[in-house]
């Protein structure tokens, strides 16, 4: 299994990674006998993947780590870098390779302190692999301090450092960052594509692949949680009840509520696991005595640790809602294309009764002004408005249509 394999639908991306990756393997090999290096090269320093949600910015750059690490034995007979059995390619995957750097944000941004070290490090020549690479999961979310810290890493990079740069669109990067970078960007895959990949790498039976990439609409993660996990099926299934909900003002503030708890318990579940083993893992490096007592001086890390665990639950919670949103607009999206009469495939036709019915009641103007109202809710969680606030004046615009 190639380390492409997960990449659905982007054949035009996948040919130019690996034609980098070929030169970069050229690149190492040369510099290693004393050689001049290759004088046209498809490799450079930097990268920027775009791309619309679910397309697969971050998988696809996490492919291409894997690519530049691959130690495969048969690039010598010629093979392809990133054969996705090797030690190299495997760490880079599963993100465990000491050469393979990945910043997330935390909270809604990635702030100064969380790029030190990062930067830092990309001065430094490999360890153990054969380029030093670091991944930026959120370069959209890169605050005026961090980005500034990244450009002039990536002015001025290390000869065997990789700057792999993920973000929605070119406009979410600083031009002075992007114009560093060599662009790629990533197309929603097509619907047909995420079901035959949902059958074929994860065994989910071809009824419910279908329906879990109609439903996400191409989005290879969700529908891949969609058509796994339980509680995902659930949330989504009362989403999908709102606009049935919202009759008359208790109603809406009802919805509203069971929308922003549900959420909360969503990130809760979600970050539980990750935030016991990161506490558990700290107090053992720190040196923790009998009944978890942790040594004079050291409380000071923690509480940073219980700061970065609270900025993480924030954006989950935030995640999680405008996920509910997102699955929200595509109801609205469906009833505007049954009133309309257009040929457009519909997003969810497990509840086509439910639509047709809101399309009979309603008229598309009213459902313009809906999915307007979802808009202007995504906005204000964005700015930071109480999320029930900003729900139930979302609930309340869509009664009033």
């Amino acid at each position: 299994m190639a380390v492409w394999d997960d990449l659905v639908g982007q054949e035009r991306v996948v040919a130019e990674l690996s034609a980098a990756a070929r030169d970069a393997d050229a690149q190492v090999t040369a510099a290693g006998s004393g050689a001049a290096p290759p004088a046209a090269s498809k490799m450079t320093h930097a990268w920027l993947f775009t791309g619309p949600p679910g397309a697969g910015r971050v998988t696809a750059a996490r492919a291409f780590a894997a690519a530049l690490q691959c130690v495969s034995p048969d690039r010598a007979l010629g093979g392809a870098p990133g054969c996705g059995f090797c030690d190299g390619c495997h760490t880079a995957l599963l993100g465990t390779h000491a050469d393979v750097s990945a910043v997330a944000a935390v909270g809604t941004q990635i702030l100064a302190e969380d790029m030190r070290d990062t930067v830092r490090k990309s001065y430094t020549s490999p360890a153990t692999g054969r380029w030093q690479v670091i991944l930026v999961e959120d370069a959209e979310r890169l605050n005026e301090k961090s980005a500034n810290a990244v450009l002039k890493a990536v002015e001025e990079p290390a000869p065997r450092t990789v700057w792999l740069l993920c973000a929605p669109s070119v406009e979410d990067v600083l031009p002075t960052i992007r114009s560093r970078c060599r662009l790629l960007t990533l197309s929603t895959p097509a619907v047909d594509a995420v079901a035959d990949m949902l059958v074929r790498r994860d065994g989910i039976e071809p009824d419910v692949a279908a329906t879990a990439a109609r439903a996400t609409q191409g989005h290879i993660d969700r529908a891949r949680r969609l058509a796994t996990d339980p509680r995902a099926r659930e949330r989504r299934a009362a989403v999908l009840k709102v606009p049935l909900r919202v009759a008359d003002v208790g109603g809406c503030l009802k919805a509203a509520q069971e929308l922003v708890d549900a959420a909360a318990e969503d990130s809760k579940q979600l970050a539980e696991e990750v935030d016991t083993k990161e506490t558990d893992e700290l107090k053992a490096a720190l040196g923790a005595g009998p009944g978890g007592r942790m040594p004079r001086g050291t409380a000071g890390v923690m509480k940073d640790l219980e700061d970065k665990q609270k900025r993480r639950r924030t954006r989950s919670q935030r995640d999680s809602l405008d996920l509910a949103l997102t699955e929200l607009t595509g109801v609205y999206r469906d009833v505007l294309a049954l009133q309309l009469g257009s040929r457009v495939a519909l997003a969810n036709t497990d509840i086509q009764d439910t639509l047709e019915r809101l399309a009979r009641d309603t008229s598309p103007e009213s459902t313009l002004r809906r999915i307007e109202a979802i808009g202007t809710c995504r906005v204000a969680l964005d700015r930071n408005v109480a999320p029930l606030l900003a729900v139930e004046a979302m609930t309340l615009a869509l009664r009033a249509g």
